[in-house]
């Protein structure tokens, strides 16, 4: 196997004696390619919904699952994939991975029935959740210092471009190859690509030379289930919603309190007993993380599930092609990218303030939003909601970064790993709920003459979401106030009582 390429670092642990391997670039941008890949599976799929819907006669529930299922599979692996590449070796799973998305991808493309699809998808999601926490791992190996810097801005670029360029490719490759069998494509597109990584992975990758053998118990198999099948039942009766007639499948949400409830109460035993966690109950107790972790949450609910409904709403109720239905929603991913940069740089200025004032921007974009097609019905509602998504766009990039810098912020670093993990995993989980949620008050809604009103119930499901995450940076914002100001009391309380 390969030599090591890393170069000792703050983050130490894997540190090459003989300085930094002059291949660490190309091994860079074979991560990044892995990344894009996983990333734009996220967005790329919304513009061929309606064509799956017609090529594989698919229920709305279905057309969910193949959305929440790769979010909620992807969520799930991720702490548990960052400890194995840790203790395995990171190419290992790196590699491991990216076989497994590669294979995945060639099955969802091949999908002969609606539940192939789904199935498949959600090992897709198993893969996505493998490869993620190594490609940030192997860059704190391989890089440090400035270039460490460098290396995290050229991913974060990267998971920008493949959230703008999702609709617009799908809608393109759907448009070529037309829409009876373009979706297929939507996934093929990721089978050329995963091969040449699979072998550029083999030669640039390092190794991790602290690699050696993990335990089970490491991986935190229970605690992994738990949240699993706790969310699951969460998600069931919402995605089931046309499809369960009847109360009885709202009870439900009783097992989803008990299964969540057992989660937790095993977590915090595996705290205090040497067992690795999912999920570290001990950074909850710090104030500004378990805020940001809920808000981010709940912000994900809101924000991912417009595209799911924008792009069906387009198609499916205006007839447009998936190609003007991806330029359509482009300025909410276009005005992301451009303000993430900007939020980056004014986050250490303003603090939570600015991410409060990143949510009342997306809040007031999706009103607007709503709005536009109120005011011009029909097919050109498509480029009316356009100034309304680039507001909201823009919003959404004073939110997502900002937050985890603040979230982050007061971790321990020997923690900050799994901080990580566990901001990423409340990301992919508040995608999957938004999305059983909103979706299922949309196709209630549904109806001959009922796309826009349909559009309308789901965007109010997604500025809920957004506004109760606006609550909680408020509430955040208000704290910290609070606090400076008893800190600025307590000198002149000492000195009267000196006195």
């Amino acid at each position: 196997m390969a030599q090591s390429a890393a170069n000792p670092g703050p983050a130490g642990g894997d540190a090459a004696p003989d300085g930094p391997d002059p291949r660490r670039w190309r091994a860079l941008a074979v991560c990044l390619v892995a990344g894009f890949m996983t990333l734009l599976d996220v967005s790329i799929v919304n513009v061929a919904l309606p064509s799956i819907r017609e090529g594989l006669n698919t229920p709305e529930s279905d057309l969910q699952w193949v959305l929440s299922g790769y979010a909620l599979a992807f969520g799930l692996f991720l702490i548990p994939a960052g400890r194995l590449g840790d203790a395995r070796g990171r190419r290992a799973v790196f590699m491991a991975g990216l076989a497994l998305f590669t294979l995945a991808s060639a099955a969802c493309g091949a999908a002969q029935s609606s539940l192939w699809l789904v199935v498949a998808r959600l090992v897709q999601g198993i893969a996505g959740g493998l490869i993620s926490p190594q490609i940030s791992a192997l860059i704190q190996q391989m890089f440090s210092g400035r270039e460490r810097g460098r290396a995290f801005g050229m991913f974060g670029t990267v998971v920008g471009i493949s959230t703008a360029v999702g609709p617009l490719l799908g809608g393109l490759l759907i448009q070529a190859a037309g829409p009876d069998h373009g979706w297929r494509w939507v996934f093929y597109v990721n089978l050329p690509l995963g091969a040449v990584c699979l072998l550029l992975a083999h030669r640039l990758l390092p190794d991790t030379p602290s690699a050696g053998r993990v335990r089970p118990r490491d991986l935190d198999p229970v605690g992994v289930a738990l949240l699993g099948a706790g969310v699951l039942a969460l998600l069931l009766p919402f995605v089931q919603a046309q499809q369960w007639p009847g109360n009885g499948k709202w009870l439900l949400l009783v097992l989803a309190a008990a299964l969540l409830t057992a989660f937790v109460a095993w977590e915090a035993r595996c705290t205090g007993g040497g067992t690795h966690p999912v999920l570290d109950l001990s950074l909850f107790r710090l104030r500004s993380y378990w805020l940001g972790c809920l808000l981010i949450l709940l912000y994900f609910a809101g924000f991912t599930s417009i595209f799911f409904v924008t792009t069906l709403y387009l198609q499916s109720g205006l007839g447009y092609s998936a190609l003007v239905a991806g330029l359509a929603i482009t300025p909410f991913a276009l005005g992301s990218g451009v303000a993430a940069s900007i939020g980056g740089r004014l986050v250490g200025r303003f603090g939570r303030p600015l991410v409060v004032a990143g949510l009342a921007m997306v809040a007031l974009g999706l009103a607007g939003t709503a709005l536009a097609v109120h005011l011009v019905p029909g097919t050109g509602a498509g480029w009316a909601m356009a100034a309304p998504l680039l507001l909201a766009g823009l919003g959404s990039g004073l939110v997502i970064a900002p937050n985890q810098t603040l979230t982050l912020a007061e971790v321990p670093v020997n923690r900050a790993g799994s901080a990580g993990g566990t901001l990423q995993t409340g990301q992919r989980v508040g995608s999957a709920i938004g999305i059983a949620a909103v979706g299922s008050v949309f196709f209630a809604q549904v109806g001959p003459e009922g796309w826009a009103d349909a559009y309308d119930h789901g965007l109010v499901v997604s500025v809920a979401f957004v506004l109760a995450a606006l609550i909680v940076a408020a509430a955040d914002v208000g704290a910290d106030r609070r606090g400076r100001r008893r800190t600025a009391s307590e000198p002149n309380d000492a000195s009267r009582s000196a006195a």
